[in-house]
């Protein structure tokens, strides 16, 4: 059997269990979640966190495949450039104490990480649409 199919096969088992669950909570009702505290939420949560442990797994493996049968310049030439990008997000983000809406504080160096998370995504974003913008417009040329 190939890795494709079971790969699959685990996708639809997951998905089903998901859907019943989904299923379940519907019939309940809100009222009836809220009231026993978000019990009913349990496996629903529980398909979720089995879901995303099996996707970071699975990209792992293939990440740590690629590495090994490509070429390891390409890849830590990307790599590189990703831990670039933190690094820069780092510095241009600005740490200030704060509190939350609850009243609990927020460190100046978590909201410095928040921050830089923030920009490492804009940065991110604006690099993958230029290069879709940049791709489209090069094939238009080209035709």
């Amino acid at each position: 059997m190939s890795l494709h199919k079971i790969f699959k096969i685990i996708g639809l088992v997951l998905s089903l269990a998901g859907v019943v669950l989904l299923a379940i909570i519907v019939a309940k009702g809100d009222d009836a979640i809220r009231d026993s505290g978000g019990e009913g939420l349990d496996g629903f949560l529980y398909v979720a966190y089995i879901t995303m442990v099996i996707i970071c797994v699975i990209v792992l493996l293939f990440v740590i495949k690629g590495v090994f049968a490509g070429d390891i310049k390409k890849t830590l030439i990307s790599l590189g450039g990703v831990v670039l990008i933190f690094i820069i997000s780092y510095f241009l983000a600005e740490g200030t104490e704060s509190f939350t809406k609850d009243g609990e504080l927020v460190t100046a160096q978590t909201s410095k990480y928040i921050g830089a998370g923030l920009y490492a995504f804009y940065i991110m974003a604006i690099l993958a649409i230029g290069s879709m913008l940049f791709g489209g417009a090069k094939k238009l040329i080209s035709k």
